[in-house]
């Protein structure tokens, strides 16, 4: 007996269904893929060009942003009055919210030994927006700095917060070697 080559309509919906099904099934699976770097390379914040001016919190497609705060240790003097963490003229050296530069406490605050203070900055909390970088740059030492965190980044194209950053801080770096560490030369030459 042959079969009749003509399909029913609800045939031919329910293989349309399954069809689209499995685009999306594979859509889906290409979105969890992390998307290859173009060259080879990745965005990465220059931190000697940086001016900590707000916008790796506001510009990024991501929210909240891919940008956090690194902190080079190897630089820090581990200060009772750090001014990344604390405002300039604090009420008093406590860890208090009304003291604190973080808007979002994303900087934790440890004492270690009289004078001696640690400050870790938790990623999950920070939001990109270089207030405490700022105040580093501007009282401290600079050991705080901006980085693109590279599994939170979702690697456009064309990053949107290089598109709008003032002082032309954001570069390719090599996949290899994705972040451009404090006080030492990048391979772009660009210091």
């Amino acid at each position: 007996m042959d079969e009749d080559p003509r399909m029913t309509r609800r045939e031919f919906l329910a293989r349309k269904v399954r069809c689209a099904g499995m685009l999306a099934l594979g859509g889906g699976v290409g979105a969890l893929v992390p998307k290859a770097a173009k060259g080879g390379t990745l965005w990465q914040i220059d931190p000697e060009k940086c001016i900590a001016c707000e916008k790796c919190a506001t510009s990024c497609v991501l929210a909240p942003s891919a940008v956090k705060c690194i902190h080079a240790y190897g630089m820090c003097g581990y200060c009772e009055l750090c001014f990344g963490f604390f405002e300039a003229q604090p009420s008093s050296l406590d860890e208090g919210a009304e003291n604190q530069r973080c808007p979002t406490g994303a900087i934790k605050r440890t004492f270690i030994e009289d004078p001696y203070y640690e400050y870790i900055i938790d990623e999950k909390l920070c939001i990109g927006c270089g207030r405490c970088v700022k105040g580093c740059i501007t009282f401290g030492n600079g050991s705080m700095h901006m980085q693109i965190s590279h599994d939170v980044c979702v690697h456009c194209n064309q990053c949107a917060i290089a598109l709008v950053c003032p002082a032309q801080a954001f570069v390719r770096v090599s996949a290899d070697q994705s972040y451009i560490l404090k006080n030492q030369p990048s391979e772009q030459g660009g210091r």
